[in-house]
Protein backbone atom coordinates (compact mmCIF):
# COMPACT_ATOMS: atom_id res chain seq x y z
CA UNK A 1 0.00 0.00 0.00
CA UNK A 2 1.30 3.44 -0.86
CA UNK A 3 1.40 5.51 2.33
CA UNK A 4 1.11 8.75 0.39
CA UNK A 5 -2.39 7.91 -0.78
CA UNK A 6 -5.56 8.68 1.09
CA UNK A 7 -7.41 5.98 2.96
CA UNK A 8 -10.83 7.30 3.61
CA UNK A 9 -10.51 10.89 4.86
CA UNK A 10 -7.04 10.53 6.35
CA UNK A 11 -3.59 10.34 4.85
CA UNK A 12 -0.44 8.95 6.31
CA UNK A 13 1.72 11.86 5.10
CA UNK A 14 0.51 15.45 5.04
CA UNK A 15 -2.01 16.23 2.32
CA UNK A 16 -5.09 14.84 4.11
CA UNK A 17 -7.55 16.61 6.33
CA UNK A 18 -6.96 14.50 9.43
CA UNK A 19 -4.27 14.57 12.09
CA UNK A 20 -1.77 17.28 12.82
CA UNK A 21 -0.91 19.78 10.14
CA UNK A 22 -2.86 18.28 7.25
CA UNK A 23 -4.28 20.31 4.38
CA UNK A 24 -7.29 21.31 6.47
CA UNK A 25 -5.15 23.22 8.94
CA UNK A 26 -2.56 24.84 6.72
CA UNK A 27 -0.45 21.94 5.45
CA UNK A 28 2.98 20.74 6.31
CA UNK A 29 2.13 17.19 7.36
CA UNK A 30 1.95 15.64 10.78
CA UNK A 31 5.60 16.41 11.57
CA UNK A 32 5.00 20.12 11.07
CA UNK A 33 1.87 19.90 13.19
CA UNK A 34 3.66 18.15 16.00
CA UNK A 35 6.67 20.46 15.78
CA UNK A 36 4.39 23.45 16.42
CA UNK A 37 4.01 22.07 19.95
CA UNK A 38 7.74 21.41 20.49
CA UNK A 39 8.19 24.27 22.97
CA UNK A 40 5.11 23.41 25.01
CA UNK A 41 6.85 20.90 27.33
CA UNK A 42 9.62 23.45 27.95
CA UNK A 43 7.04 26.16 28.69
CA UNK A 44 5.22 23.91 31.13
CA UNK A 45 8.40 22.77 32.87
CA UNK A 46 9.91 26.24 33.24
CA UNK A 47 6.58 27.82 34.14
CA UNK A 48 5.78 25.29 36.86
CA UNK A 49 9.36 25.33 38.16
CA UNK A 50 9.55 29.12 38.45
CA UNK A 51 6.04 29.36 39.90
CA UNK A 52 6.95 26.74 42.50
CA UNK A 53 10.31 28.43 43.25
CA UNK A 54 8.59 31.78 43.80
CA UNK A 55 5.91 30.29 46.06
CA UNK A 56 8.53 28.29 47.95
CA UNK A 57 10.53 31.45 48.67
CA UNK A 58 7.46 33.42 49.72
CA UNK A 59 6.29 30.72 52.14
CA UNK A 60 9.73 30.07 53.67
CA UNK A 61 10.00 32.31 56.74
CA UNK A 62 13.80 31.90 56.87
CA UNK A 63 14.51 32.85 53.24
CA UNK A 64 13.90 36.62 53.24
CA UNK A 65 15.93 37.26 56.41
CA UNK A 66 19.26 39.06 56.62
CA UNK A 67 20.87 36.18 58.53
CA UNK A 68 20.22 32.71 59.84
CA UNK A 69 20.03 29.21 58.42
CA UNK A 70 18.44 29.26 54.97
CA UNK A 71 18.44 33.05 54.73
CA UNK A 72 19.19 34.95 51.54
CA UNK A 73 21.61 37.14 53.48
CA UNK A 74 23.78 34.22 54.62
CA UNK A 75 23.63 32.66 51.16
CA UNK A 76 24.78 35.88 49.51
CA UNK A 77 27.60 36.38 51.99
CA UNK A 78 28.74 32.77 51.45
CA UNK A 79 29.00 33.16 47.67
CA UNK A 80 30.24 36.76 47.49
CA UNK A 81 33.95 36.07 47.09
CA UNK A 82 33.50 33.20 44.64
CA UNK A 83 30.95 34.92 42.40
CA UNK A 84 31.76 36.28 38.95
CA UNK A 85 30.38 39.71 39.88
CA UNK A 86 30.80 40.43 43.62
CA UNK A 87 29.26 43.88 43.08
CA UNK A 88 25.98 42.16 42.14
CA UNK A 89 26.07 40.28 45.44
CA UNK A 90 26.88 43.51 47.29
CA UNK A 91 23.81 45.08 45.71
CA UNK A 92 21.65 42.21 47.02
CA UNK A 93 23.24 42.56 50.46
CA UNK A 94 22.11 46.21 50.74
CA UNK A 95 18.62 44.85 51.47
CA UNK A 96 18.45 41.05 51.65
CA UNK A 97 14.68 41.00 52.39
CA UNK A 98 13.97 43.35 49.49
CA UNK A 99 16.13 41.26 47.18
CA UNK A 100 14.47 38.04 48.41
CA UNK A 101 10.98 39.37 47.68
CA UNK A 102 12.07 40.78 44.31
CA UNK A 103 13.43 37.37 43.26
CA UNK A 104 10.36 35.51 44.56
CA UNK A 105 7.87 37.88 42.90
CA UNK A 106 9.94 37.86 39.70
CA UNK A 107 9.86 34.07 39.63
CA UNK A 108 6.09 34.11 40.18
CA UNK A 109 5.53 36.60 37.36
CA UNK A 110 7.79 34.65 35.01
CA UNK A 111 6.12 31.34 35.86
CA UNK A 112 2.59 32.68 35.40
CA UNK A 113 3.48 34.50 32.18
CA UNK A 114 5.09 31.45 30.61
CA UNK A 115 2.35 29.05 31.70
CA UNK A 116 -0.39 31.28 30.30
CA UNK A 117 1.67 32.29 27.30
CA UNK A 118 1.07 35.93 28.21
CA UNK A 119 3.86 38.28 27.16
CA UNK A 120 5.88 35.11 26.78
CA UNK A 121 9.01 36.68 25.34
CA UNK A 122 9.09 39.24 28.14
CA UNK A 123 8.54 36.50 30.73
CA UNK A 124 11.30 34.42 29.13
CA UNK A 125 13.61 37.43 29.25
CA UNK A 126 12.82 37.78 32.96
CA UNK A 127 13.51 34.07 33.51
CA UNK A 128 16.76 34.31 31.58
CA UNK A 129 17.89 37.35 33.59
CA UNK A 130 17.05 35.65 36.90
CA UNK A 131 18.94 32.54 35.79
CA UNK A 132 21.88 34.60 34.56
CA UNK A 133 22.12 36.52 37.83
CA UNK A 134 21.99 33.29 39.85
CA UNK A 135 24.62 31.69 37.60
CA UNK A 136 26.97 34.68 37.94
CA UNK A 137 26.55 34.74 41.72
CA UNK A 138 25.34 31.59 43.46
CA UNK A 139 26.49 28.83 41.11
CA UNK A 140 29.47 30.50 39.42
CA UNK A 141 32.04 28.53 41.43
CA UNK A 142 30.41 25.16 40.75
CA UNK A 143 33.07 22.86 39.33
CA UNK A 144 32.67 21.40 36.81
CA UNK A 145 30.31 24.07 35.49
CA UNK A 146 27.70 21.58 34.26
CA UNK A 147 26.87 20.58 37.84
CA UNK A 148 25.29 24.00 38.35
CA UNK A 149 21.69 24.20 37.19
CA UNK A 150 21.43 27.97 36.68
CA UNK A 151 23.37 27.91 33.40
CA UNK A 152 21.09 25.15 32.11
CA UNK A 153 18.01 27.21 33.04
CA UNK A 154 19.50 30.21 31.26
CA UNK A 155 19.95 28.15 28.08
CA UNK A 156 16.43 26.70 28.43
CA UNK A 157 14.92 30.18 28.44
CA UNK A 158 16.54 31.16 25.13
CA UNK A 159 14.19 29.20 22.79
CA UNK A 160 11.16 30.78 24.48
CA UNK A 161 12.79 34.19 24.27
CA UNK A 162 13.33 33.71 20.53
CA UNK A 163 10.08 31.96 19.59
CA UNK A 164 7.55 33.05 22.20
CA UNK A 165 4.48 30.87 22.62
CA UNK A 166 2.92 30.36 19.19
CA UNK A 167 0.33 27.79 20.33
CA UNK A 168 -1.96 27.30 23.31
CA UNK A 169 -1.26 30.75 24.67
CA UNK A 170 -2.87 34.10 25.34
CA UNK A 171 -0.27 35.64 23.00
CA UNK A 172 -1.41 33.39 20.12
CA UNK A 173 -5.08 34.13 20.79
CA UNK A 174 -4.41 37.88 20.80
CA UNK A 175 -2.40 37.55 17.58
CA UNK A 176 -5.27 35.69 15.86
CA UNK A 177 -7.73 38.30 17.06
CA UNK A 178 -5.58 41.16 15.70
CA UNK A 179 -5.22 39.37 12.33
CA UNK A 180 -8.99 38.99 11.98
CA UNK A 181 -9.45 42.73 12.48
CA UNK A 182 -6.93 43.69 9.81
CA UNK A 183 -8.45 44.18 6.34
CA UNK A 184 -7.01 42.04 3.56
CA UNK A 185 -5.39 39.45 5.85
Amino acid sequence: MNHDTHTGTHSFRGGGGGGFGGAADGGGGWRAGVSRYALLPLRIFLGVTFLYAGLDKLTDSAFPKDSGAGSIGDTMRAVRDSSAIPALVDLALKSPPGFAYAIALGELAVGIGVLLGLLTRLAALGGALISLSLWLTVSWATDPYYYGNDLVYLMAWLPLLLAGAPVLSVDAALHRRRRRRLPGV
